[in-house]
């Protein structure tokens, strides 16, 4: 189950684009009160909440995991452990930007793989910034899954409309 926030226009626009590509950490604490309030109406039972994870290279290009940074104060708020190792990317990846929904597909399906020890019979919630296709939600997803989780739910701070196109970011 996938659910947005917001849709992707400003400002959360201008909001996500700033904590992912100028490390404006500070939109953290900004963002994740609402996002907070806003799962809490969803009536979500979640155990642990993780990340999307970012690939090794990109991880070290930016030096942190943008949606990481909303995802511990969301699960802080919540009370739900915040558990981003439960699981990794273990094959590198292009960056969706400019993909097709089919390439972007393509791009991702088996990159992800969740930590069995960690997820297992857990409720989890997975955060991303911006859902476009669904597609690295969805591989994220079919990881946790294939690992155990009870349940995985999805929560990104925005999403993509059809008339933003492909290309937004």
């Amino acid at each position: 189950m996938l659910r947005s926030w917001s849709i992707f226009e400003d400002p959360v626009r201008s909001a996500v684009l700033n904590l992912k590509y100028h490390r404006n950490a500070a939109l953290g604490d900004v963002l994740a009160p609402p996002l907070a309030e806003f799962v809490r109406t969803l009536d979500w039972q979640v155990d642990l909440v993780i990340p999307v994870p970012l690939g090794k290279e990109r991880a070290r290009e930016r030096g942190y995991n943008q949606i990481g940074i909303v995802a511990k104060p969301v699960a802080t708020i919540r009370h739900w452990q915040y558990a981003p190792s439960g699981r990794t990317r273990i094959r590198e990846t292009r960056s969706q930007v400019g993909l097709t929904a089919v390439e972007r597909k393509a791009n991702v399906t088996g990159a992800f793989k969740a930590e069995k020890e960690i997820v297992s019979g857990k409720r989890v919630l997975l955060m991303d910034d911006v859902a476009t296709t669904g597609a690295t939600i969805s591989a994220c997803a079919s990881a946790l899954l294939q690992a155990d989780a009870k349940v995985v739910y999805a929560l990104t701070l925005a999403r993509a409309l059809p008339h933003h196109g492909i290309n937004i970011i």
